[in-house]
């Protein structure tokens, strides 16, 4: 990346649960769409896009979200999707329209389940930008050049969960074709068209719209384990953007990338889509680059533990004389095999009292401690078994699939 491509960043995006209008995000397939609800006007749209064929989730822990502390929170029913075809307004995208951009599939190892989504070739030797949500919790990720059929692993360099950015580096890439980036700045009612990896169906679709509205706000709401949160600065657009077009290129009339698709509204007759602006995506990427972890950035993979979180943070436990007490901290749904959890002998059940002698009142500051280490750091951490009895072991975290 050259230092031309990146502007200073905007203020920071902010994360909550949203409570207004639903929408719904562009994502990945497998996580269904994070359903949005934008700021004004108040409205009520369904929600869109549910989890593909095998599901998410189907362990059916319940956790407070993606991180280092582990996975959960199934619910995505099984359902599956129509052809690329099917997509209204969207054609089969051009060579132009094609060039620089990439199909993503990923693995969602600890969930048993999939995603696709899109993302654009930043240099010859593959680095290749997309949205976080589209290799969130991503154990395995394969990327397919879309205008030479050649298909890549990828790593991922770093993210911004709340940006919901991702920069990916192609292992082995070189001579690729690369999205050319817009110098101008947009406008109000100008031709754009979004392309990217429709439905998941492996084919690239571009929906021709127009430019709405600029530096606009649209807050997803959470669904499932995808976390709400509030994207500032952003371009809304008319397009019948859907599942699978998040990362994708949102496209100029001289075919120069302008923005990454991100969100879409769902339940509405005509849809209005979001994307973030190319120069805010490109400076996160920058950053990335820069392995400055600052802003939110995390760099390469998350420290993992290997749990699911229950939502309760106080579990009832008899000691061993048969008196009732109960233990204050993270509550644990269930241990994933083979992780540094269960090696340690954690099972469903336990509650997970203190990391390093720093107490552990619920799930959320469980993870907040987590998220501090690496892979490879040791931390020791004391739990109350089902039984009531105190334990504690010293764990050695992994790296972990994507937040």
């Amino acid at each position: 990346m050259s230092d031309s491509t990146a502007n200073p960043r905007r203020p920071r995006r902010r994360l909550y649960a949203s409570a207004a209008a639903t929408l719904a995000c562009a994502g990945a397939l497998a996580f269904g769409i994070p359903t949005a609800a934008n700021a004004a006007p108040a409205q009520t749209v369904a929600s869109a896009y549910p989890g593909w064929s095998n599901g998410y989730g189907s362990n059916g822990y319940s956790s407070n979200g993606y991180g280092s502390n582990g996975y959960g929170s199934g619910g995505y029913g099984s359902s599956s999707y129509g052809s690329p075809s099917s997509v209204a307004d969207a054609t089969p995208a051009n060579a132009d329209e094609s060039t620089g951009l990439v199909l993503i599939d990923t693995v969602l190892g600890y969930q048993d389940a999939a995603a696709a989504g899109t993302g654009m070739v930043l240099t010859s030797n593959g680095l290749v930008l997309t949205n976080n949500h589209v290799v969130a919790g991503s154990t395995q990720i394969r990327v397919t050049i879309a205008s030479t059929g050649e298909t890549y692993t990828a790593k991922v360099v770093g993210t911004d969960a709340q940006d919901d950015v991702a920069l990916l580096q192609l292992q082995g890439a070189s001579g690729l074709a690369t999205v050319t980036i817009d110098q101008d700045a947009e406008t109000i009612g100008q031709a754009v068209t979004a392309v990217g990896n429709a439905k998941g169906g492996g084919v690239l679709l571009a929906a021709d719209g127009q430019i709405i509205d600029l530096d606009t706000t649209v807050t997803t709401a959470a669904e499932g384990s995808a976390p709400g949160e509030t994207l500032d600065g952003m371009i809304q657009i008319s397009a019948d953007v859907v599942s699978g077009d998040s990362g994708g290129a949102l496209l100029d009339a001289q075919g120069e990338v302008v923005g990454m698709t991100t969100a879409a509204s769902t339940g509405t007759a005509n849809t209005t889509a979001w994307a973030i602006p190319i120069e805010d995506a490109l400076a996160i990427a920058k950053q990335i680059v820069n392995g400055d972890e600052s802003d939110g950035v995390t760099i390469g993979y998350p420290a993992f533990l290997g749990v699911g979180l229950a939502q309760q943070s106080t579990s009832p436990a008899r000691s061993r004389y048969g008196t009732s007490t109960s233990a204050t901290g993270a509550l644990i749904a269930g241990v994933y095999q083979g992780t540094p959890a269960d090696e340690a002998g954690l099972t469903g059940g336990d509650t997970i009292t203190a990391v390093d002698g720093t107490a552990v009142t619920d799930a959320s500051t469980l993870s907040s401690l987590l998220s501090a280490r690496n892979p490879g750091d040791t931390v020791t951490l004391t739990w109350v078994d089902a039984s009531g009895s105190t334990r504690s072991a010293a764990v050695t975290l992994v790296a972990g699939p994507v937040a």
